[in-house]
């Protein structure tokens, strides 16, 4: 078979740049593709309709935990890698320990916690766009807005210092892209070792912060245990700040993209909420999902997936489905009914999505209010996207205003 990776140039920069087309072919000609790893050559498998993406997310028979593949040796082996001393958590288990860890998490990241960070989301956004105005008219809109916010956000939540947060940023930026060995096991070293004296002080001195919360939740006696607490927090700082910083980034793009529905938005704020939920079907924050594995030998559309093999959920593909969404390469914020999956599906449905819709809402009316005459600063086919197949964003978005 032909390899999907090859045929289709998914990590070319004109690719990177828009992969719609791409996947609208997908789509088309081969809903299920297999391909070859563009490393290890193995087998890999993509779903690109929506409806086949939405079944596999609640397929038991693909599971997230790659360890159950694994010979002896093996697992002896990625038992002693230090980076999976944080790599095991939510995102890679399968029941019954994630539905155990997810009801003890969600005791703890309850809506109310979310609901209570209101107010303080807005004095973040306000505080970071004064920061622009006073250095000038013209920003990099993710390194001074939509990272930084976010990075904020979830430290202020779970605890973290303000005079750590550029080193927690550092760290979780080797840990995700840094492809040297050395600097990334570095990484997780300082990471753990600063997380395991703040998991230490909590236990003896709780605070009113998350990671205080998770310490002390308990369920029928039940509680997390310390390298359990590590890995979530490793979780919440990686997923629930790059979702937020793409969703931040992608969405202000769109509307520089189509003055009228950004007309429509700033004499109408009242449709943020239908403005947020384009914005992630339209341009999503994370291109496809984290790998699943066949639990067994699996028949789907005429093809066999082999037991072990990899499957990812295209959801940037999955949400611009024409046959679920009419006209759906348009950006419409008023867009309804929008079933997007932006945010996954099944018992692995994001955790975080109402922080991250939250500080949505907050960050774009912010934006528009403040900066009225936010343009882009460079033309638009020289923006640069992230390489990653994983998630979707710019690596800039150099603006105006």
């Amino acid at each position: 078979m032909e390899d999907t990776v090859n045929r289709f140039k998914l990590w070319s920069p004109e690719v990177r740049a828009d992969p719609h087309p791409i996947y609208a072919e997908m789509r088309a000609e081969a809903p299920l593709y297999r391909g070859l790893g563009p490393i290890s050559g193995q087998p890999r498998w993509f779903f690109t309709r929506y409806e086949d993406c939405v079944e596999v997310l609640k397929d038991p028979r693909f599971i997230k935990d790659y360890r159950k593949f694994l010979s002896p040796e093996q697992r002896e082996a990625d038992r002693n890698d230090p980076e999976n001393i944080i790599g095991y958590h939510m995102l890679s288990m399968d029941p019954p320990d994630h539905t155990r860890l997810r009801a003890l998490v969600h005791k703890a990241f309850t809506p109310k916690m979310v609901e209570n960070l209101r107010g303080r989301i807005a004095e973040i956004a306000d505080g970071l766009i004064d920061d622009m105005v006073a250095q000038g008219r013209q920003a990099d809109l993710i390194q001074t807005y939509a990272l930084p916010l976010p990075i904020i956000v979830i430290a202020e939540l779970l605890g973290v210092t303000t005079e750590r947060r550029a080193e927690f940023r550092d760290w979780i930026k080797a840990i995700m892209w840094d492809s040297n060995d050395a600097s990334r096991i570095a990484a997780v070293g300082a990471f753990v070792q600063y997380c395991n004296e703040l998991i230490a002080q909590r236990r003896a001195d709780p605070q009113d912060d998350l990671v205080s919360a998770l310490t002390n939740v308990s369920e029928e006696d039940d509680q997390l245990s310390h390298e359990e607490i590590l890995s979530m927090i490793f979780l919440l700082l990686t997923a629930g700040h790059e979702t937020t910083i793409n969703l931040i980034g992608n969405g202000t793009l769109a509307l520089i993209d189509h003055p009228d529905q950004r007309s429509a938005l700033k004499e109408d704020p009242s449709l943020i909420h239908t403005a947020v939920e384009e914005m992630l079907r339209y341009e999503g924050p994370v291109e496809m999902t984290l790998a699943r594995f066949a639990a067994e030998e699996i028949a789907w559309g005429g093809q066999t997936i082999g037991r072990g093999e990899m499957v990812f959920a295209v959801l940037l593909s999955a949400d611009r489905d024409e046959t679920v969404f009419p006209d759906p390469n348009r950006f419409d914020i008023t867009r309804r009914p929008n079933k997007h999956i932006a945010f996954g599906a099944g018992i692995h449905y994001c955790l975080g999505a109402p922080l991250a819709r939250l500080e949505a809402s907050i960050a774009f009316p912010t934006l528009l209010q403040r900066l009225p005459d936010l343009a882009l600063a460079t033309p638009r086919d020289q923006l640069q996207w992230n390489d990653t197949l994983l998630f979707r964003g710019m690596a800039t978005l150099p603006v105006t205003y």
